[in-house]
């Protein structure tokens, strides 16, 4: 996949009425507050700010519409599980993710980010049901795998594939340092659309 063009197109929150009608494909990323979903929308576009980083967890809070290539879009969710946003919003957030996995016909799949360093989160595996009930086979993004020594690698890698439920749990480990797994991401997000 080559990305020739990519673009923010259409934000919406949790006051928007509805979601954006179109007829190209979506990929939805979710996870918690800094595990890095902008850092990989921007590794992934070959941009390098085009989804916004921030050092403060809890900037998104909106669910951001990239057109990539005017051929399908990125779908970025708000980030979740950080206690110092407003409760008020974080109250909003959930079922406006629900609805929006419930209530687009265009959404392929929903890649789930953790943080490689640690063991999938309460937040996280509730996200992780989430996705599944709405019907979706989600793909688990281990990021920040530079972080690790090379000796913790596999067993952190072994632990996070061994906290879900499904067996056949699909892991990829990304770093948006040194571009691992970015290849692999593609190349699934290519898979997903070509169904």
């Amino acid at each position: 996949m080559v990305i020739k063009n990519a673009e923010l197109e259409t934000v919406v929150g949790v006051t928007t009425k509805g979601f954006p009608k179109h007829e190209l494909p979506e990929i939805a990323f979710a996870g918690r507050s800094n595990v890095g979903k902008s850092s990989l929308i921007n590794v992934l576009l070959n941009r390098k700010s085009l989804a916004r980083t921030s050092a403060t967890p809890g900037k998104t809070q909106t669910i951001n519409f990239y057109n990539v290539n005017k051929e399908f879009y990125f779908v970025d969710l708000p980030g979740y599980g950080y206690a110092k946003v407003k409760v008020d919003f974080k109250a909003q957030w959930g079922p406006m993710i629900e609805r929006y996995l419930r209530s687009s016909a265009a959404l392929r799949n929903v890649f789930l980010l953790v943080d490689m360093r640690r063991p999938p989160t309460p937040d996280d595996m509730m996200m992780y049901e989430w996705v599944s009930r709405a019907g979706f086979k989600p793909v688990i993004i281990a990021t920040k795998a530079d972080k690790l020594k090379r000796s913790q690698f596999k067993e952190a890698l072994r632990a996070v594939r061994e906290a879900y439920p499904r067996k056949d749990i699909e892991v990829i480990a990304f770093s948006a340092l040194s571009r691992q797994g970015r290849e692999e991401i593609i190349e699934r997000i290519e898979e997903e659309l070509s169904d």
